[in-house]
């Protein structure tokens, strides 16, 4: 299903619950703007969800991080610059659709964000950087509320576009930080 709200997309996914947004980009001889979050626009997709959090990570080319996420936290994702390959994994034993996955391109260029419900496992691996990676979330972190899937769990047959990205022990090992040494 698609729904277009002031000039955005907003698309249904494989996934129960995750919704694809593409958003208007405007460009010119100057460069390009694009609305990242407004209220009125999102208020259908979100459930009036209030956010209360936005982060920023700045990865080079080849790094990987996730499959992280919680039971609690919507968040709203997207790539600010950069390129990068994007798994999202249903983690939700309740869902119609556990234990299956999705990738997708998000890009500087493309702008495409995703909004990801509670106990979606959330991803990015860098093709091309740096790539600064943004999300929005409807929770404060609390750490050890986490769950980590292993980016290589063969019961989840992730595939991705690189056989060795660069990784956190968090990531290699498929545990929170408090379970490594070093994180």
């Amino acid at each position: 299903m698609v729904d277009e709200k002031g000039g955005m997309r907003f698309e249904t996914t494989e996934l129960e619950g995750v919704v694809r947004i593409v958003p208007e980009v405007f460009a010119d001889h100057r460069g390009r703007y694009v609305e990242l979050f407004d209220t009125a626009k999102y208020g259908d997709a979100t459930g009036g969800i209030d956010f209360v959090q936005d982060d920023v990570s700045v990865s080079h080319e080849h790094v990987l991080r996730g499959i992280h996420g919680d039971y609690e936290t919507t968040k709203l994702v997207s790539v600010l610059q950069g390129k990068g390959h994007a798994i999202i994994a249903d983690n939700r034993p309740e869902s119609p659709t556990y234990r299956q996955w999705q990738a997708f391109e998000l890009s500087g260029d493309n702008r495409v964000q995703l909004l990801l419900p509670p106990g979606i496992g959330n991803s990015i691996l860098v093709l091309a950087g740096p790539l600064v990676y943004w999300y929005k979330q409807s929770t404060h972190f609390v750490p050890g509320r986490q769950f980590t899937i292993r980016w290589d769990d063969p019961d989840w047959g992730f595939e991705w576009p690189i056989a060795d990205p660069v990784l956190s022990n968090r990531d290699l090992v498929g545990a929170y930080p408090e379970a490594v040494d070093g994180e």
